[in-house]
């Protein structure tokens, strides 16, 4: 009988990763405890997520350790809430804030785990987030002159504004993000990539920023994953009546649901069509003016369970946003094996194939509106195609965007970086 193989060590630095939260902290924990299932794991984190850790059943000590960096890291939160100027807006301000208050907390992880990562008691160190590519690392190199693997990713955001979305973007408060480029010549950001093992690309566009010298230890690997206990409910879209759609996402301008109803319109007001929208943000007010005497329900944001209820009910998901890094929630929807239709452009433009949804060009707002109209016009008339095309989603899905899927994908590149040889695996089909 064979051994089993014995796992790495792996150190894994998650300064956001939270269970009782979502975005960048649900990836940061989802991603670290999968990671348990490849490896001997130990999860460092910032303090704020203790508490929730804990109430996850952790170990402090043993599976985890909790840094306090809240010294920079609590001003540095007030100044980014001050200058982004309103909740959810200012995305790129608050990177860059983070961006100067964070290396204290990577500081703060080496003079705990120095020591030990000295002394061989880790086999590889893998930074998880945060997943911003203009934040640096400033223990890459003193783990790598350690002779342990360094481990860097997933990284995505900075995906370019698209043409003609300029009031977007001011509405946004994303005034930053004009100077954004000039990441690429902050200190640290060169010997971070150069001291990398592996560089773990959460989108084909951050891979295309990673310079050239450092592409062939580059691996794209979308960010996102799905838990399938969260993600189970049984389809259940009506057979007959009108098209059910149905967005989700907070609602702000980027997200497109003033672009969703206009393009709805015509077959909302002839009762082809109805639109549920879960979510909530600066522009409700006025999609409920937009939406008023039109078979449009707004369900304010709801748990995860009410949420893939809503999702479960629709025949397609509908979804215009014009600047995802991930697109997380798409991949929701497809693992409850409802189509997405989606712009081709960023994260959902990545995670939909013509096999297991639909895309419309993105192009300007009403070039954007008309396709959107066309795709659910042509819908309203016949969507016996989308049941296929929903299997195949909640297919791909279960194959390559469960998190224990991604953690067997992040073990290849383990195996990969210990080997230390050949060229970097391509862990994804897509």
């Amino acid at each position: 009988m064979e051994a089993d193989p014995v796992k790495p060590r792996v150190l894994v630095i998650a300064e956001a990763a939270n269970p009782e939260w979502v975005s960048v902290p649900l990836v940061g924990w989802s991603l670290a405890r999968a990671l348990g299932e490849v490896a001997e794991v130990h999860l460092v984190t910032q303090i704020r997520n203790r508490d929730a850790i804990l109430r996850a059943g952790l170990d402090e000590g043993r599976d985890f350790t909790a840094i306090d960096s809240e010294a920079f890291a609590k001003p540095a939160w007030a100044l980014a809430e001050k200058l982004r100027m309103g909740e959810g807006k200012g995305w790129t301000m608050v990177q860059a804030i983070n961006a100067l208050s964070y290396p204290y907390f990577e500081r703060l992880v080496w003079r705990r785990f120095g020591p030990e990562i000295a002394r061989g008691e880790w086999d590889i160190v893998h930074r998880v987030t945060p997943l911003s590519p203009t934040i640096a690392s400033p223990i890459a190199g003193r783990v790598a002159r350690a002779g342990v693997p360094f481990v860097l990713g997933p990284l995505n955001g900075g995906v370019p504004w698209p043409r003609g979305f300029d009031a977007e973007r001011r509405r946004e408060k994303e005034w930053l993000s004009y100077l954004r480029g000039a990441y690429r010549m902050m200190p640290g950001r060169g010997g971070t990539l150069r001291h990398a093992a592996a560089i773990l690309a959460g989108s084909r566009h951050t891979a295309s920023e990673i310079p050239a010298a450092h592409r062939t230890r580059t691996v794209w690997l979308p960010e996102n994953g799905i838990d399938p206990a969260r993600f189970s409910a049984p389809r259940a879209a009506p057979e007959g009546g009108p098209l059910v759609a149905s967005f989700v996402g907070r609602l702000v301008p980027y997200k497109g649901p003033d672009m969703l109803i206009e393009a709805a319109r015509d077959l909302l007001e002839a009762g082809r069509m109805r639109l549920e929208i879960v979510g909530d943000g600066p522009m409700m007010p006025a999609l409920r003016a937009e939406a008023e005497g039109l078979p449009v329900t707004f369900h304010g944001w709801r748990p995860h369970g009410e949420v893939q209820d809503v999702l479960a009910r629709s025949h397609v998901f509908a979804f215009p946003s014009i600047r995802e890094f991930g697109g997380g929630v798409v991949l929701e929807a497809m693992a409850l094996g409802v189509p997405p239709l989606i712009v081709d452009y960023a994260g959902p433009g990545e995670l939909v194939g013509p096999k297991t949804g639909l895309k419309v060009p993105c192009g300007t707002r009403p070039e954007i509106v008309a396709a959107f109209r066309a795709e659910l016009t042509r819908l309203a008339e016949d969507r016996s195609g989308l049941y296929a095309l929903g299997e195949a989603a909640r297919a791909r899905v279960a194959a390559e965007f469960t998190w224990s899927a991604k953690a067997r994908q992040v073990a290849r590149v383990y195996d990969w970086v210990q080997d230390g040889s050949g060229q970097a695996p391509e862990v994804m089909q897509g």
